[in-house]
């Protein structure tokens, strides 16, 4: 079986690292590997891609050495990696913003092709550009990707109905494999004490992730300070606004992955506000360190967590979040419970080696 994964459009191992997630993303195909007669990563970084394929071993990775604009490049690239294309079993997309590139490999080379979608391309698009020719152009490109599939891979139920009902998917062709989790690096420590009042947040500073109305709803608990993991376009504006707030906020910045398990065990709970989500990698991770989580009511959070039981959901506003912070806070017991069961929420259903083996059985299906 020979494995051809395509990256996102415009992604690359070189944005896999600044973006803190290279380790993530290469554990799983790691594991892989051992299955597969031949692995290849089509990405969208320049030639200097392959000083990084160090980091995976035993994966051709086939970089943008044309250096081509991504739209121009996502279009060619099956002509121009042929040679590894033609030779392909399956090509397999990482998500949907791109998976035109898998459809004309196949058109092309006759592979099987697996479109994956950890979360709904067109409705992210939708919710950035309003009424936008964007919006009903993701719609149209997705529409293309999933129905000339072999098979669909979705990260939640809600996700597959979406594939099923707007785009007429037959149902047996999806497959649901939740975005997983290194459960054996992602745990908790025992020699990492809990700091009373610390609250974590992971991900990307932008207008989504809702972190304006999370440091207005910090700034009037005493006690406690916030800190904020990632980067993004919004860290300077959310910089300027903690301090005019005087609100105790530090600012990380991107961390190495392997950091990130300690950072959160360190945390007295771990709070993802956004405004709606995919399938957050961020808070299964902190659920997976046993941390206890507050997530807002919205999609992609409130399918994942059951409230007072694998973790806290409230609405997105600033006092509705001080609100759940406060009770969350000054209930240890309610802490302690919704830690164990987040934890074993994670290892049961969302394990690194569960999403392996269900994605090996698709792979070998077709």
């Amino acid at each position: 079986m020979r494995l051809v994964v395509l990256f996102s459009r415009g992604m690359s191992l070189r944005g896999w690292r600044a973006a803190g997630m290279i380790d993530r993303e290469l554990a799983f195909h790691r594991a892989m590997r051992p299955h597969l007669d031949h692995l290849a990563f089509l990405t969208y970084g320049d030639a200097s891609e392959a000083g990084l394929a160090t980091q995976a071993p035993g994966v051709d990775v086939l970089p943008n050495r044309w250096r081509l604009p991504s739209n121009v490049y996502s279009v060619l690239a099956p002509v121009l990696h042929r040679r590894v294309l033609r030779q392909a079993t399956i090509v397999r997309t990482n998500q949907l913003n791109g998976a035109w590139t898998g459809v004309i490999a196949k058109r092309l080379f006759k592979t099987r092709l697996v479109v994956r979608c950890g979360f709904i391309w067109s409705d992210f698009v939708a919710r950035l550009h309003p009424g936008n020719w964007r919006h009903a152009l993701a719609l149209r490109l997705e529409r293309l990707a999933v129905r000339a599939a072999d098979a669909v891979i979705v990260a939640t139920e809600a996700d597959r109905g979406t594939i099923v009902g707007r785009y007429g998917v037959q149902r047996e062709r999806t497959h649901l494999i939740p975005n997983y989790v290194d459960t054996d690096t992602f745990r908790p420590l025992p020699d990492v004490a809990r700091e009373p009042g610390r609250i974590t947040v992971v991900g990307r500073l932008d207008d989504q992730k809702n972190l304006t109305s999370l440091v207005e709803a910090v700034e009037a608990l005493p006690g406690t300070t916030l800190v904020i993991i990632g980067d993004g376009p919004r860290r300077q504006v959310l910089e300027s606004y903690a301090r005019e707030r005087g609100a105790n906020v530090t600012f990380l910045g991107v961390r190495p992955h392997a950091e990130l398990p300690a950072l959160l065990n360190r945390s007295a709970v771990f709070v993802l506000p956004s405004q709606y989500e995919g399938h957050p990698k961020a808070l299964l991770e902190a659920m997976a360190c046993g941390a206890p989580v507050i997530g807002t009511r919205v999609p992609g959070i409130q399918e994942l967590l059951v409230h007072r039981q694998t973790g806290y959901l409230c609405g997105p506003s600033a006092a509705e979040l001080r609100a759940a912070l406060r009770d969350v806070l000054e209930d240890a017991a309610l802490r302690g419970r919704m830690g164990v069961a987040a934890r074993d929420y994670v290892c049961e259903h969302c394990s690194l080696t569960s999403a392996v083996d269900k994605e090996l059985a698709v792979l070998r299906a077709l």
